[in-house]
């Protein structure tokens, strides 16, 4: 894996730059230095999360996995499932993961620029970012993605210099083995006899961490911080390690990789032509909402079953999901080319800007809304109404993030990860 890439990194258009000012002082990267389209699309990445998460955040597992086991599924609770379901779910974090691959390697190319040890350093930021998020993975709350970023970030820099197309090749590899494994899986279900078939969805269930009621699990996450902490801690253990080496590694593993082909290409940094990108819209976000609804029109007509939703039905959004999720990436550089100096554009930059900072408040939020510790509403808010929620989150986190940028350069968790990470105070207000 030490293949050296002979293809140039396009150079992003000026319009989508602020003040460039590539710094050789050996520091890490300035604030100025950096490509408005990435941080637009970090934060409507970042937003676009908590609508599914908030699902993980205010109702029992097993609403997630089949929405038909648990609440009112009917009216408008149906269509808030829908709406979150085809233009969310897997999209976000397939971009936000898209992110985090392209982030790795302009992060090495401007330490191999400076002349910087930039291997180390990136291994030196992956392990403080390992080290916050098991705190909040165990601390906090139990859907966490920080840890499976950190320990895949370990391991895909190792093919950062590849060319594009074999990065492509690879990833797009990577991503397909747990959906072959889920296809497999669905298959030999309908072959079982029933009881056969009762014990598969106890065992698949469980290995998606629904293993208590979800009048138990409402009764654990309305008390108190100890009893959240018993039933979280070994549910972590099991996602951490079985979890990580069988299914998300490949699936988050092979989106970064994706995602470092798409910045050497160009896409992801506002690079290509508009025409293309309005092709890339077009042609990638509808192959991919065709898709997605295909997959809805398929559970309802298996009745929501459990195992073949989760294993067979599932098919058409994990693969509809880059596709949608790449032609959202399209139109956000579109809006970065049409309305760089919008108030739209400038809003989604700073919580890009601040997502580290913004992801841990999302869940400080969110889990003193609904966790028994804060107004323990865990189990007691319809789907519609947890949207509701999300919009008043959203409201609250990006005016935060544009008051706080007029005043300080980085996030506090970002200063925080680049104190640690160069072992040197970072300078913090704009005028330092």
């Amino acid at each position: 894996m030490t293949h050296e890439d002979t293809t140039s990194t396009p150079t992003p258009s000026p319009e989508n730059r602020v003040n460039p000012s590539d710094s050789d002082d050996g520091g890490p990267t300035a604030p100025s230095d950096r490509i408005v389209a990435l941080d637009a699309l970090r934060g409507f990445a970042l937003l676009g999360i908590l609508v599914i998460n908030i699902w993980l955040f205010g109702l029992p597992t097993i609403a997630s996995f089949n929405p038909a086991l648990y609440g009112n599924f009917t009216g408008v609770d149906y269509l808030a499932w829908l709406v979150s379901h085809v233009f969310f779910e897997q999209k976000f974090v397939t971009l936000f993961t898209f992110m985090f691959g392209a982030g790795i390697v302009l992060f090495l190319e401007s330490k191999e620029r400076k002349g910087q040890p930039g291997r180390r350093i990136h291994f030196a930021r992956t392990f403080w970012l390992l080290v916050i998020g098991l705190g909040h993975a165990y601390l906090l709350w139990y859907g966490d993605i920080l840890v499976f970023y950190a320990l895949s970030g370990f391991l895909v820099v190792w093919v950062w210099r590849w060319r594009p197309s074999r990065q492509f090749a690879l990833g797009a590899v990577m991503f397909a083995l747990p959906a072959g494994f889920y296809l497999l899986l669905g298959i030999g279900y309908l072959s079982l006899p029933a009881d056969g078939r009762a014990e598969l969805e106890d065992s698949l269930l469980a290995a998606f961490g629904a293993t208590l009621s979800p009048e138990r699990e409402i009764e654990i996450y309305q008390s108190g911080w100890l009893d959240q902490l018993a039933h979280r801690v070994p549910l972590m253990l099991e996602f951490h390690t079985v979890g990580f080496v069988f299914e998300m590694f490949w699936m988050l593993g092979g989106l970064m990789i994706v995602g470092m082909a798409l910045y050497k290409w160009g896409i992801i940094t506002n690079a290509r032509s508009t025409r293309f990108y309005r092709r890339l819209f077009v042609g990638a976000g509808g192959v991919g909402l065709g898709l997605v609804l295909v997959g809805v029109w398929v559970r309802e007509a298996i009745a929501w079953q459990t195992v073949p939703v989760l294993t067979l039905a599932f098919q058409f959004n994990y693969w509809g999901a880059p596709l949608l999720a790449t032609g959202y990436l399209a139109g956000i550089m579109l809006l970065c080319r049409w309305l760089r100096d919008g108030m739209v554009v400038h809003a989604l930059a700073a919580v890009g800007r601040t997502a580290f900072t913004n992801y841990l408040l999302q869940t400080l939020l969110a889990t003193t809304i609904f966790y028994g510790h804060g107004l323990g509403l865990f189990g007691q808010v319809r789907r519609v109404e947890l949207l509701g929620v999300v919009v008043l989150i959203w409201a609250l986190q990006i005016s935060l993030s544009v008051w706080w940028l007029r005043r300080f350069r980085f996030g506090p968790v970002e200063w925080v990860w680049r104190t640690l990470t160069y072992r040197t105070r970072q300078p913090m207000r704009l005028e330092e």
